[in-house]
């Protein structure tokens, strides 16, 4: 077992994170491959049009559903018990629900496990937690933008071997090689990763004092006294802009330029195809940046991406709307990782996996509403203003993030590295 007092040999931490790279490359793409075939499988088993309005959209909020109620106490086993068990018990969770769903033929089951897959599951969290506790804290921010690729890359791969299976063979196939890989990735998690954990805090009769980020902040401390509950507050906020045109993206496209399916799913593409890109980019630029600092560049991203979204509501020539997808995509590299490593230097050592299990569950209920919001306001105010709607989200979120970058106390001013 080795602790992250300890740092590891940075040839050896590199190599790791390739590995937790291509582990979560494969189980993402594995999952991704039934993802955008659901509504197929759904509309082939209900028995009426309201059980499959249902179903159509439970099937993709249950596993956030699930992720969202337990990710914290996940994190907060792995920080006792180390975060390599966690990502162990998430792909065998993954891998015996993927097989189930194989086999599943009554809408409410698959539901049911669906909720039960990610409750079962998150993989992420503890995948982050483990990086973590193997890399400096300088190197943290190109550790969740590293980590962030893998999943997009995943994502792209799997819809699309997914739909090779599908246009060779039945659903079945799809749910039981995803399961298939799930497993293989628990068996490599567990040969090939070391055990690593969080160095305890030695006990003492009398509280020690709490620094901003130390192993003797206590988890209170952490809600009361720093600026993660505001990070999480920016996150949230940036992903409910981010996921308003989950629901009605493919009417839109297809109704406002009268495109192909190839097209629509060009256009989806494009935002993982910047992300892609520019994630890498975006974390070397943020490196040695005060949080405050951070923030304030923070601001300038969500202002250009309220411009991008709103030449998105009003132009209406395809080939303009695809590249502001990518431009899109490119700033939205700037956000996610960035923040996430803020607020894995602000939770310190000890409370790693539990601050971080938080993250997650705020990232799945800002996707839940999110994906809630777009469709409710696309259906009660119309298609035509989506765009609209989700770059007013994004001018709140400026609004936001320029009261939430104010240092209002010394420890909004510890400097945040973020080198890999």
């Amino acid at each position: 077992m080795t602790h992250a007092g300890a740092s590891l040999a940075p040839p050896r931490a590199t190599r790791l994170i390739h590995v937790l790279f291509a582990i979560q490359l494969v189980s993402m793409g594995a999952m991704e491959m039934s993802g955008p075939f659901w509504p197929l499988r759904l509309k082939a088993l209900s028995t009426s049009n309201l059980e499959f309005g249902f179903a159509g959209v439970a099937v993709y909020v249950g596993p956030m559903l699930g992720i969202m109620l337990t990710s914290a106490l996940w994190g907060r086993i792995g920080d006792r018990t180390g975060h390599k068990l966690m990502m162990i018990r998430a792909l065998l969770g993954l891998a015996l629900t993927q097989l189930a769903l194989a086999w599943a033929s009554d809408v409410w089951a698959i539901l049911a496990l669906r909720f039960v897959q990610g409750a079962c599951a998150g993989y992420i969290a503890p995948a982050q937690t483990y990086g973590v506790g193997i890399v400096s804290p300088s190197r943290r921010a190109r550790l969740f933008a590293y980590l962030q690729v893998s999943t997009n890359l995943g994502s792209l791969t799997g819809a699309v071997v997914g739909g090779l299976i599908l246009d060779n063979a039945t659903f079945f196939w799809i749910n039981f090689v995803a399961g298939l890989l799930c497993l293989c990735c628990a068996i490599a998690v567990a040969i090939v990763l070391p055990d690593v954990r969080a160095q305890q805090p030695a006990r003492t009769d009398s509280p020690a004092p709490t620094q901003a980020g130390g192993a003797g902040a206590g988890a209170a401390f952490l809600w009361r006294a720093s600026p993660i509950p505001g990070l999480l507050g920016i996150v949230g906020i940036l992903l409910v802009s981010r996921t308003i045109t989950q629901t009605p993206f493919s009417l839109y496209v297809s109704s406002t330029f009268k495109a192909d399916n190839w097209v629509v799913g060009l256009c989806y593409g494009m935002l993982s195809f910047g992300f892609v890109v520019s994630a890498a980019l975006w974390a070397r630029y943020f490196e040695n940046r005060m949080r405050s600092e951070a923030l304030r560049a923070m601001t300038f991203v969500a202002i250009a991406c309220m411009a991008l979204t709103l030449s998105a509501a009003l132009t209406r020539h395809i080939a303009v709307f695809v590249a502001i997808h990518f431009a899109w995509g490119v700033l939205l590299g700037a956000t996610t990782p960035v923040l996430m490593s803020l607020i894995s230097r602000a939770a310190g050592t000890v409370h790693q996996g539990y601050v971080l299990g938080i993250a997650q569950s705020v990232t799945q209920f800002a996707s839940i509403t999110g994906i809630a919001l777009g469709g409710w306001l696309s259906d009660g105010l119309g298609l035509r203003y989506t765009y609209f709607f989700v770059a007013a989200a994004y001018a709140f979120a400026v609004a936001v993030i320029l009261v939430l970058s104010r240092d209002r106390h010394p420890v909004a001013r510890a400097r945040v590295s973020v080198r890999q």
